[in-house]
């Protein structure tokens, strides 16, 4: 097994796993042809996954053109099969509590945000390759969590700054939440059992933002945030937020605008496909998150609580 990496990426999360590193960019056509030669199937799961960017220009390079590239690549190395990694949010979802589906309609217009938009486009260069013939199979995660977030994404810093006491108030959402061991199985079955050309989400239970508080509030003895912020109220200071970062600071905001206009949706999805094709696994949620927060106490994302 090969795995590509960077130079000077953090590869914590590999060692101690029988693979092999190969160096190499997605922006770098002939190092992902090294990298592939005698390998027999890919899984594509690099993306630029942020909801701020000082570039945003740069998410459609990593996201949009380096899908192209890998893919590319792959059907240039004689790659018997391909996964690609892609999200909930390149799908369609009314926001009122409905579940999206794999099927539900969708539109370019309908992304909030680059992070979305590069990740459709990028979605729709897969379908592209696999109506041409090469077998790609798409995947969806919805919210993974569980241990190894070291970035951590913006998933895991909802745990961080719930336990480090930076979540005073909520918003009126919902999300999907999976076992990240489960997503990584799902990729795995994609492989053996997807179709080319299908999505498949890789999911499993809806729960409006406060439902998640109040369970890591179980889990930790934390209390959570009983106060409920409108999303008026929330919308402006985000905007300010957000244009410092732009403008002066260059840094993440506290609170990214595009965050705060996803919010405005219910981000449930129904993972049936994904389970009764490939049968991907339905672990509890509860326990997912217990070892996110064990994960981040025991690797001082949380030191003091």
């Amino acid at each position: 097994m090969v795995a590509l990496v960077r130079e000077g990426s953090d590869i914590r999360n590999l060692l101690g796993l029988d693979v092999e590193t190969a160096k190499g960019d997605l922006a770098d056509p002939d190092s992902l042809k090294r990298a592939m030669r005698g390998c027999e199937a890919v899984f594509h799961a690099a993306a630029e996954y942020t909801l701020w960017s000082p570039e945003p220009n740069r998410l459609y390079k990593t996201n949009v053109e380096g899908t192209v590239n890998v893919l590319s690549a792959a059907r240039d190395a004689g790659v018997s099969r391909a996964v690609y990694t892609s999200t909930v949010g390149a799908l369609g979802n009314k926001g009122y509590g409905t579940p999206g589906t794999e099927d539900t309609p969708v539109t370019l217009s309908d992304m909030v945000g680059h992070y979305k938009r590069s990740k459709f486009l990028a979605e729709r260069e897969a379908e592209r390759y696999a109506s041409e013939g090469f077998p790609v199979v798409i995947v969806n995660p919805s919210t993974p969590v569980g241990p190894h977030d070291i970035k951590p994404t913006p998933t895991g810093r909802i745990i961080v700054d719930f336990v480090n006491g930076a979540m005073p108030a909520y918003l009126d959402t919902g999300l999907n939440l999976v076992d990240v061991g489960d997503v990584a199985e799902g990729h795995i079955l994609a492989m053996e059992k997807g179709v080319p050309g299908r999505k498949y989400i890789l999911g499993n239970r809806d729960m409006t933002l406060k439902e998640i508080l109040d369970l890591l509030s179980s889990i930790t003895g934390i209390p959570a945030p009983k106060v409920r912020l409108p999303y008026w109220s929330v919308y402006p200071m985000a905007l300010v937020s957000t244009a410092i970062s732009d403008y002066l600071t260059r840094r993440p905001p506290v609170a990214p605008i595009e965050a705060v206009r996803m919010a405005r949706k219910l981000m449930y999805f129904d993972p049936s496909r994904a389970v009764g094709e490939l049968g991907l696994p339905q672990s509890p949620v509860e326990a997912a998150l217990e070892r996110a927060v064990e994960w981040f106490a025991a690797n001082g994302y949380t030191k003091g609580r």
